[in-house]
């Protein structure tokens, strides 16, 4: 897959991938990170990692993110930043 065609979910599980064992067919979108063995401490490290790989700091979020879904919420915004670094 090119960094181009790149979604959200396909980062979120690669990024997830170096947190955790959970298989990426299990990282869906109303998945609830707690079932994926996301933690507070890992889901501050995947958060500092996405942006790493956006190459831009996200906001805090106002609330935890408790599901896959709330976390593509989060760096959704950003993609087609983190798109068009990829095809420069």
């Amino acid at each position: 897959m090119t960094q181009s065609a790149l979604t959200s979910l396909d980062l979120l599980r690669q990024v997830l991938g170096h947190f955790t064992d959970t298989p990426a067919e299990q990282i869906v979108p109303e998945a609830e990170l707690v079932n994926l063995q996301v933690d507070s401490l890992t889901l501050a490290e995947m958060l500092f990692e996405l942006e790493d790989r956006i190459g831009e700091s996200m906001p805090e979020p106002a609330e935890r993110p408790r599901t896959v879904a709330d976390v593509l919420a989060l760096i959704e915004p950003y993609m087609d930043t983190l798109r068009a670094k990829a095809s420069a």
